[in-house]
């Protein structure tokens, strides 16, 4: 993320009153079967808690569900601190950020390989002939799916650019780092580049794609790209952005803000309802159960199953993460068979196949001056949770 300029003073001290009065933050927590013992979850409510009192998020809304069931949910702090605070809501609104990569792109990727119109071993330059130059020749579907493609983390933004176009460009010349399938480097080009293919290949816009074919299947109301301005009232704010307007229902990525809103690596907003509904939803379909998950239960299994070059360490489904250095919203008791995802912003997804969990955690953690961190909070609320998951 570039560099924000200096932020007035006015702003500042807007800011230091509001961070001066999260101590008393609003937090609201459920258990939401009649008969749970909430002290199964209060460990949970206590993390979230100490995370916002710290300042490592003004606040977060925050799911576990299990076997279909939404077991525990929490709404804790402010969604925004700037200009003025206002409470945290279930309803809030987030900026998904990468989470758009496994909730968007990988899904509707597959739907097309399900339809027989790519193998995952083909390579890219066969769809983008323009993609094989500097040595890409070789970099395949799956290199792309895995983050083995050798690709660089990001297009270049140290000078300006705008356009998908320029975008499309800029991703077909990029120059390789290492040698496909070589390393593990997370790249947001390589679903840059797959959020084209998925254009390509339906002959649709991703966010029109991905309305038809992946939210409204599931019923997903509350889930898309470039909210409409009506919404700004319940959508998390982030940060400042590089003219010092703070960014709220435009996309936290600069990448994805230059071209439009819409991109193959970020641009979801989303709320706690949708995701829960996503995600029980997905496990459900896994497992060979009644669901509206529009992928076939063989295809989710491989896409959360470990799919990276043979001999490689860093173990990665299609779009899914699975042991990583990015991995640590796994906890310390989730099997290895578990699987999730991060996004920049401050959301999080990890999923349990095997008990057919799923932790949740949608924050802001950037806003407004992007110095928060829920790194330990992921891991710890994940740990907290398989052990209070372990009794059922």
């Amino acid at each position: 993320m570039p560099m924000l300029p200096a932020l007035t003073r006015r702003h500042l001290l807007k800011t230091s009153a509001a961070l001066s009065s999260v101590g008393s933050f609003w937090s609201h927590t459920v258990c939401a079967q009649s008969n749970m013992p909430a002290k199964k979850f209060s460990a949970l409510t206590t993390l979230f808690q100490q995370a916002v009192a710290s300042h490592k998020t003004p606040g977060a809304v925050a799911a576990i569900c299990h076997k279909g069931q939404t077991l525990w949910q929490g709404v804790f702090g402010q969604q925004a601190l700037i200009p003025s605070p206002e409470p945290m809501s279930w309803n809030t609104l987030f900026d998904m950020a990468s989470l758009t990569k496994v909730l968007i792109t990988a899904p509707a990727i597959m739907q097309l390989w399900e339809r027989g119109l790519f193998k995952l071993d083909d390579y890219v330059s066969t769809y983008f002939p323009q993609f094989g130059t500097n040595n890409k020749a070789h970099v395949t579907i799956r290199h792309l799916l895995t983050h083995y493609s050798g690709l660089p983390a990001d297009l270049d933004l140290s000078t300006p650019w705008s356009g998908k176009q320029t975008a499309f460009t800029l991703a077909m010349n990029s120059s390789l780092e290492h040698k496909p399938g070589e390393k593990f480097v997370y790249s947001d080009i390589n679903f840059l580049i797959l959020g084209f293919l998925v254009e390509k290949l339906s002959g649709q816009p991703l966010d029109v794609y991905a309305t038809q074919n992946i939210l409204q299947p599931l019923g997903l109301k509350r889930s898309f790209f470039c909210p409409d301005p009506a919404l700004k009232p319940v959508i998390a704010p982030t940060q400042f952005n590089e003219n010092n307007t703070l960014l709220r229902g435009d996309v936290h990525d600069p990448t994805a803000r230059r071209i439009g809103g819409v991109a193959g690596h970020a641009g979801l907003f989303s709320c706690a309802d949708d995701t829960l509904t996503y995600v029980k939803a997905l496990l459900a379909r896994r497992a060979g159960l009644p669901s509206a998950y529009p992928l076939r239960p063989q295809t989710v299994v491989l896409m959360s199953t470990p799919q990276q070059p043979k001999g490689r360490a860093d173990l990665r489904g299609l779009g899914w993460d699975i042991a990583t250095h990015y991995s640590t919203p796994r906890g310390d008791i989730f099997p290895p068979s578990s699987f999730g995802h991060t996004g920049f912003t401050g959301t999080s997804l990890w999923l349990d196949p095997d008990t057919q969990s799923a932790v949740i955690i949608l924050t802001n953690r950037v806003h407004p001056y992007g110095k928060g961190n829920v790194i330990a909070l992921r891991h710890d609320v994940a740990t907290a949770a398989a052990l209070a998951l372990h009794t059922f």
